[in-house]
């Protein structure tokens, strides 16, 4: 399989070490060439996606092509962290992709209440866990058409 690439990082919001590093693995395995950026809890996300805090400074022109979210984070939580990435006219179009091991009905209905683009349930077993994260790298970075530039 060729390399998936696009120049835009992915955004990956997980506070759990052992699901972080899954995640990079089945990224590799699956030949996911973009930069990976990693933030451990809610607010970090938020820092990054608007360059504020730790990531002040950060060019906000380049935006992630796609930000994979868990929902149960620290400081803030990812149903938080996804309103406020819909209420901000410059990420209010970002693919957004739950990545969580909640199966609560309640957090389904109120991820895609608030836009989220796809839920995805974290397989436990881990050739299942590879083979998921593969094909939402084939698609985000792969198929999916992305809108580029501002729209006014």
């Amino acid at each position: 399989m060729n390399a998936m690439k696009t120049d835009r990082p992915i955004l990956l919001v997980e506070d759990n070490a052992d699901d972080e590093a899954l995640t990079l693995r089945a990224f590799s395995k699956n030949n996911v060439a973009n930069s990976v950026v990693v933030a451990r809890d809610g607010v970090e996300a938020l820092d990054y996606l608007f360059g504020t805090g730790v990531h002040a400074g950060r060019d906000t022109q380049i935006m992630p092509a796609v930000v994979l979210l868990d929902l149960k984070l620290p400081r803030i939580d990812g149903l938080e962290v996804l309103r406020r990435i819909r209420a901000d006219r410059r990420t209010a179009l970002l693919p957004v992709v739950i990545l969580t091991t909640s199966k609560e009905q309640q957090d389904i209905y109120e991820a895609y209440s608030l836009g989220a683009n796809s839920y995805i349930r974290k397989p436990v077993d881990f050739e299942r866990f590879i083979f998921a994260v593969g094909q939402l790298g084939l698609y985000w970075l792969s198929l999916n058409e992305p809108l580029d530039g501002d729209i006014h």
